[in-house]
């Protein structure tokens, strides 16, 4: 695990970007992105198709990381390009909303401070498809991510347009099963 201060600290502007990261980018753009801040990616991934459009993956780490590991993972649908970034809660880097650290923390932690964020902003107080505390509003589904005997979030990060309606349908079934695990020894 990265202590929290050795990580990159990434910001998040709902539904247009985090970190360095754009929705919309391309495999191209995005790895650009990724290697001015670090990291190198893997080869990228077909991992099924959605409607007529290829769903792709690529995986980033740090130049310094184990080559079977990633702190970032982006998820493209054909010509939307970059539509889901899902952010390892172990080794990724910290991104922060409006002052809530959101990577790496004891879910409750974070569904407490962003459930009074959304209440105090007048917005829906949604419960993921795995019990947490979730924005379709703010694009965000915080996933749990076991670290030896406790749980951390990792983020999902999306942005629902018209060919997804929810947060739920715009995350891979990568993140919703939790196969992401295979990017990891």
């Amino acid at each position: 695990m990265v202590a929290e201060s050795d990580r990159e600290q990434w910001g998040y502007a709902p539904l247009e970007r985090v970190g360095p990261l754009r929705f919309g980018m391309s495999v191209e753009e995005a790895t650009g992105a990724m290697l001015t801040r670090g990291f190198t990616s893997d080869a990228v991934a077909e991992i099924g198709t959605f409607g007529p459009f290829k769903q792709l993956r690529t995986g980033f780490r740090a130049a310094d990381a184990p080559f079977h590991h990633a702190d970032v993972v982006a998820y493209y649908v054909g010509p939307m390009g970059l539509t889901c970034i899902a952010v390892d809660a172990l080794t990724g880097p910290q991104v922060t909303y409006e002052g809530i650290r959101l990577v790496g923390r004891p879910p409750s932690e974070l569904s407490d401070e962003l459930t009074a964020h959304l209440v105090s902003t007048d917005r829906s107080v949604e419960i993921t498809p795995g019990g947490d505390i979730g924005s379709q509003d703010l694009g965000i589904m915080p996933r749990a991510q076991r670290a030896g005997d406790v749980l951390l979030t990792r983020l999902v990060f999306g942005r629902p347009n018209d060919w997804a309606n929810t947060m739920s349908d715009c995350v891979p079934a990568d993140e919703m099963l939790g196969h992401y695990c295979v990017l990891r020894a």
